[in-house]
């Protein structure tokens, strides 16, 4: 069933584990990403960044995709087809288009105009039923032409754009978009205790999932973080399985050149890390 993020996190919060979001770039990642999750019972949401949208037509595109294999696979666990990290033009395409849960992105503006637009969008999309994430504070790295630091969030601001009412909240703790570094000093737990202390109950979501050590995203999910973003280690299963079907001469095996053929290696690899990641999250059997 297709719905918010509301309820699947209210529940995560209740119950100490974390719902993976699962970003996907095509009908392969969608498909993969659904199958996993009906097979191990776990409730999930499906990340569709700015750039990703552009890529597969745009968001009506997206939503009828997601909406219609839904339906086709006979999915009966919880999904919501959420915005990530858009700006506040992407935040109102997306909810014109049927998505059920949208992030608004503003920790690169100032953060009065982050409040104000946050505040807005929040009303606009709860009057709407669907569930909203902002955030503050920098993920470190690149997203959709949006560069940081990493910069840690300052405890004090996360309370202010928590009591909008948003239903998560992205805090930068010294995570990042795509590969860490060698020399990554790890997630700051001392400032997600902070968060939590000012924001409650309210799910928190740590982007950047991929290539965190399993232990402190254990950890952070024991603090409080009930959301683990997952995108950059999907791309590189895909891509490794891809590149090893191809050096091994695979594609020129009778139609193995097929894309059905082709691409299944890839599909699989990503359903590898959908398992990987959920049991890492403790999200089994919780749908």
């Amino acid at each position: 069933m297709i719905v918010s993020a509301k309820e699947m996190l209210e529940k995560a919060v209740a119950g100490h584990y974390a719902v993976p979001q699962f970003n996907i770039n095509n009908l392969e990642w969608t498909k993969s990403i659904l199958t996993v999750c009906e097979e191990l019972k776990v409730p999930v949401i499906l990340g569709v960044s700015m750039g990703a949208g552009k890529y597969m037509g745009g968001y009506k595109t997206v939503a009828a995709m997601v909406y219609a294999m839904h339906d086709s696979l006979g999915i009966t666990v919880p999904v919501a087809l959420h915005l990530d990290h858009g700006n506040y033009d992407a935040a109102y395409e997306c909810i014109k288009a049927g998505f059920t849960s949208i992030m608004f992105d503003g920790s690169s503006l100032p953060f009065e105009e982050n409040l104000a637009k946050a505040k807005e969008l929040v009303a606009v999309a709860h009057k709407l039923g669907l569930s909203i994430e902002c955030e503050v504070g920098g993920i470190g790295g690149e997203e959709d032409g949006v560069i940081s630091t990493g910069e840690c969030a300052d405890p004090e601001e996360c309370k202010i754009i928590a009591d909008l009412g948003v239903d998560m909240l992205a805090a930068g703790i010294g995570n990042i978009h795509g590969a860490y570094p060698a020399n990554w000093a790890g997630l700051q737990f001392d400032v997600l205790e902070a968060i939590k202390a000012k924001t409650g109950d309210m799910p928190l979501v740590l982007h950047g999932g991929s290539g965190i050590p399993d232990d402190q995203v254990r950890k952070a999910v024991s603090m409080g973080v009930a959301k683990v973003n997952v995108n950059s280690e999907c791309q590189w299963a895909f891509a490794a399985a891809t590149r090893e079907y191809i050096e091994q001469g695979k594609d020129k095996q009778g139609k193995g050149f097929d894309p059905r053929k082709l691409l299944a290696p890839g599909a699989e690899a990503i359903k590898r890390v959908c398992r990987e990641r959920s049991e890492v999250f403790g999200c089994v059997g919780k749908a």
